[in-house]
């Protein structure tokens, strides 16, 4: 099974603000396949506004899809669970827990021509 993370969307502070363009909400997906088979989980995830180790932000064109993907895990997203998750839709579609079968008092009409 392939699980992919993606970052499709950034919110950031106007870019007269201080700092310029700091990011405050992002939109995230993780997406698993397996062969015809894929499952997916969206959300989103806020941020405060919190400098780096030497007081710095991240310019907005230095930022990365990892780095972005290592604020939602650190903010709340649950990285294994989300994971799990996406794997178990996977794991339903291969072996259905439920199944609707055709009802047995109906008996198939063949057309006759």
């Amino acid at each position: 099974m392939n699980i992919t993370w993606t970052i499709e969307w950034l919110k950031t502070t106007p870019t007269t603000a201080t700092p310029p363009e700091y990011v405050i909400e992002c939109g995230w997906r993780c997406t698993g396949t397996d062969g015809a088979f894929s499952g997916t989980v969206y959300g989103t995830c806020s941020f405060t506004q919190e400098p780096d180790e030497n007081g710095d932000f991240t310019p907005y064109n230095e930022l990365t899809q990892d780095m972005v993907l290592s604020w939602c895990w650190g903010s709340g997203v649950p990285k294994e669970a989300t994971e799990a998750n996406v794997a178990q839709q996977i794991e339903n579609q291969k072996n259905p827990p439920v199944i609707q079968p055709p009802l047995p008092w109906l008996t198939a009409v063949n057309p006759s021509f």
